[in-house]
């Protein structure tokens, strides 16, 4: 068992983005953080594209992120383009994207690696009236004051404490890829880069975005284009695509490189099909697409004594919001304000949960109003048709990852 500091300890369970905003937001305020991340590697290098909002520039100046153009990629206006490729509407819209290895490289560089450590899988945790612990699959068990769960949509810690608490399947799934901007013509990269770009075939959408290239560079002609593309998918069509070559199925998520050839195909052929041919040609040379069912999770409380569940341990929200980064970082801020104004760890806690229970209650909602058009395409005409009426390019533009406030 670990022996703590006279300084007040806490561990993060999950070493990505929101594990690592928590944990730089405690060490800068005295706290002796360690972080255990399940994944024996690093996780640098993984994820896609990220749309930021006032609260992460928030978050990360309180985790001591400096914050400059290398960030991001600014964006001037949202564009939809037609089948055909021609723009259907344009108007403009400034943001900044930027890239999930470009948050890693940042707050992994702030964090010490003595205190990360690669290959802490946790099987079990508890929380008492003087500490919390968890115990990891070596045997070994750690005490500390605090314990966040970080440790993302299938978190270990949620189960444990909520074990009826499940992801719901919404009915669609998301293809995702990145290309390099070098790879697509002349043509393509006028229509597309330095824009939030939209193409809403019937019964499809498909959106994309510059972000960073590879090194994490923000240099025009090193960049990448991201792409999101949303499709209909009921529940024995989306086993079929979790299923790989040798036949053996997963749940949840397949490994990019397990997808099978025949699904890929299927994927490029629909794209030539249905999509505007600016956004065709970036899934085609997309390097490695992987899809993602999308799922909601709701939990009734985010604290446990002195332990606490922050991102996507406790809300999964559709990515039509674009605010999975920007939700875990405001909950790392709000922990840690929470801490700063009441006098125990389970006070703050409690007042912590209530708070950021309501915004993730409220995100998910409107999430699901996002993604209610995609829902309907597994229903009947008429629905079909009303979600048609709602599905405008104005609508898209306006709603589609953008800040919101409840």
């Amino acid at each position: 068992m670990t022996h703590s500091s006279s300084k007040r300890r806490a561990i993060v369970v999950g070493g990505s983005l929101g594990g690592l905003f928590a944990a730089n937001m405690l060490m800068r305020k005295g706290w002796d953080v360690e972080v255990f991340e399940r994944v024996p590697d690093e996780l640098a290098g993984r994820g896609a594209g990220i749309v930021t909002h006032p609260e992460l520039y928030e978050a990360m100046a309180v985790a001591g992120i400096p914050l400059d153009t290398s960030i991001g990629i600014d964006v001037h206006s949202r564009v939809t383009l037609a089948q055909g490729g021609s723009v259907v509407l344009e108007k403009a819209h400034p943001q900044t994207l930027t890239a999930w290895g470009k948050m890693y490289q940042v707050l992994r560089a702030a964090f010490p690696d003595s205190q990360y450590r690669c290959g802490g899988n946790v099987v079990s945790v508890e929380s008492t009236p003087t500490h919390a612990s968890v115990t990891l699959s070596d045997g070994t068990t750690h005490q500390a004051d605090l314990i966040i769960a970080a440790d993302g949509f299938r978190s270990t810690i949620r189960q444990h404490f909520l074990p009826d608490v499940h992801l719901q399947y919404a009915g669609y799934i998301a293809w995702r890829g990145l290309v390099d901007e070098s790879a697509l013509c002349d043509a393509t990269h006028t229509a597309l880069f330095d824009k939030f770009a939209f193409c809403l075939p019937p019964q499809e959408q498909i959106l994309g975005y510059p972000v960073a290239g590879h090194s994490n560079s923000t240099t025009a002609g090193q960049r990448r284009y991201n792409f999101v593309w949303y499709r209909a998918c009921d529940d024995d069509a989306l086993r079929d695509l979790l299923r790989d070559e040798s036949g053996k199925q997963f749940e949840g998520g397949i490994p990019p490189g397990l997808i099978r050839g025949d699904v890929l195909d299927a994927m490029y052929k629909a794209a030539d099909t249905l999509l505007a041919p600016q956004f065709a040609e970036v899934v085609r040379k997309a390097s490695q697409p992987l899809f993602q069912p999308i799922y909601d999770l709701e939990v009734p409380k985010m604290n446990f004594g002195r332990i606490a569940l922050i991102g996507d341990a406790a809300f999964v929200v559709r990515p039509h919001c674009g605010m999975g980064v920007t939700k875990a970082a405001g909950d790392a801020l709000a922990i840690v304000e929470a801490l700063e104004a009441h006098a125990s760890v389970e006070l703050a806690l409690a007042a912590f949960s209530e708070q950021r229970c309501q915004f993730g209650t409220s995100i998910v909602q409107h999430a699901r109003h996002l993604g209610a058009y995609m829902q309907a395409q597994l229903r009947n005409e008429e629905e079909r048709e009303m979600a048609e009426l709602h599905r405008t390019p104005e609508a898209v533009m306006r709603e589609t990852a953008v800040p919101v406030s409840f």
